[in-house]
């Protein structure tokens, strides 16, 4: 009898416990195109673009004041965050054309294989800009479109993403893929709407699966063509540009909004930031713009929210990058990466959590269009100027970058050498076994250049 009832008794609290577990988090990551970090009214006080839904997640989530995209441009940045690597260990400084071959190697894992291992759905909706393998169905040389029906392989199913749809770079915005097939050729205006609504309905779907799902959304925004939406012209006070930047913040409330309507808020970890600084628009007391290796080129806007993880209205001032998206989704669900994987993400969950005592990351390395490098360690920034020369500067005294301080800080010079040409020696900046770089990298200059023109 008793053995009965302990029988009975396990049955009946199995479930129980089973409902107790915490499930699997969504994870959603948006990505704007060359939203400086001077233009949320969270980073910079002042700032007179209207971006209420990223104000809320400011409120209701994590603002990070020091974080940084691996690039000051489009394509390489886009490379560091789905493998956790840094685009310079493959030569990628510049970006991409239309029918550019795929730099995301075949073997390489990425966020969205790392996940669709776990269980995850995974989806990338927006702006790829990672190159495709086109054969010779893509359109005529020099022309930035494909013909409805044209196929293109090795694109984002083929690199860990179970759903595409979206397009190949920001100058043919209205040449929409769906998987790996055009489907349609959009006027540019029409473009963010449909793929707005595209994310909207994937939310929908997933709801309805009820399994745990990985969503990049790489949005249009601010990146030219500036084309916003009729509903938006003239809204903002701030000519085109501000209507359009308005645009890509309504596109990230309609996606809070879609997560609350399919009550999936409470289990989705939300991450919004930007590929690069804004476009010949430097906002001071930062140096620099878009393209640039000055601080105005790479340091992001970047916000967290995950209810009932993250301290709302938080701040977080540790030094981060985009390429830890990788390692911090491995963390999220306990998977150990391997050494040839992730070889520069460091997890960022201890910063979201709030349970960090130390800094995440051991430094920082930036790049620029133009093949200049620096490594970033506590409040000192190297810069390695692709002519051949250095410049130092404290950037907790000087974020401005105006006084250079190699010739009076030599021992400072030296420690950030050695640790910059430790980490092209490795492979890696993260512990583990050294790993091969793509291209031989040297600090004496002479990197090679990204295009003349950068998109």
């Amino acid at each position: 009898m008793k053995t009965t009832l302990t029988l009975l008794a396990a049955l009946l609290l199995a479930p129980l416990h089973a409902a107790a577990a915490p499930a699997k988090p969504n994870i959603i990551f948006v990505l704007f195109d060359d939203l400086g970090y001077g233009e949320p009214a969270g980073f910079r006080a002042g700032s007179p673009f209207t971006m209420p839904n990223l104000d809320r997640l400011a409120r209701e989530g994590m603002r990070f004041t020091d974080a940084h995209s691996a690039s000051a441009v489009c394509t390489p940045t886009r490379y560091g965050v789905l493998t956790g690597r840094y685009p310079w260990r493959i030569g990628q400084f510049g970006v991409l054309t239309t029918f550019s071959p795929p730099i995301i190697e075949r073997e390489r894992l990425t966020v969205g294989a790392l996940l669709k291992q776990h269980g995850y759905h995974t989806a990338c909706i927006g702006k790829w800009h990672l190159g495709m393998a086109w054969g010779n169905t893509g359109g005529k040389k020099g022309s930035d479109s494909a013909p409805v029906g044209a196929t293109a392989g090795e694109g984002p199913t083929a690199r860990g993403f179970d759903y595409f749809c979206g397009y190949t770079h920001a100058r043919n915005i209205g040449m929409i893929m769906e998987q790996d097939k055009v489907v349609a050729n959009l006027a540019s205006v029409q473009a963010p709407p449909y793929l707005a609504q595209k994310t909207l309905d994937y939310l929908a779907q997933r709801a309805k699966a009820g399994t745990p799902f990985f969503l990049y959304v790489p949005l249009s925004q601010p990146h030219t063509p500036i084309v916003p939406s009729p509903e938006f012209q003239g809204k903002s006070g701030q000519k085109d540009y501000g209507d359009w930047i308005m645009q890509g913040d309504a596109t990230v409330g309609k996606i809070l909004g879609a997560l609350e309507q399919h009550q999936l808020a409470s289990n989705t970890l939300v991450l919004v930031s930007s590929d690069n600084g804004a476009a010949g628009r430097p906002y001071p007391p930062l140096r620099g713009c878009k393209t640039q290796i000055w601080e105005g080129g790479h340091r992001e806007p970047f916000l967290a929210r995950w209810p009932g993880r993250i301290k709302p209205g938080s701040v977080c001032g540790d030094t981060i990058c985009l390429n830890d998206l990788l390692a911090t989704c491995a963390d999220i669900v306990g998977a150990k990466l391997p050494d040839n994987a992730a070889e520069d993400s460091f997890s960022l969950l201890p910063d979201l959590l709030g349970t960090a005592t130390a800094p995440v990351r051991e430094a920082t390395v930036h790049q620029s269009h133009k093949g200049d490098l620096a490594i970033r360690q506590g409040p000192w920034k190297l810069v390695f100027l692709n002519n051949g020369t250095q410049e130092l500067y404290n950037l907790q005294n000087d974020p401005g970058e105006t006084t250079d301080r190699a010739a009076v800080q030599p021992e400072v010079v030296a420690r950030l050498t050695a640790l910059m040409q430790r980490y092209i020696d490795s492979g890696r900046s993260t512990p583990g076994a050294p790993q091969k770089n793509g291209v031989n990298i040297s600090l004496k200059g002479g990197r090679k250049k990204g295009s003349a023109s950068p998109e």
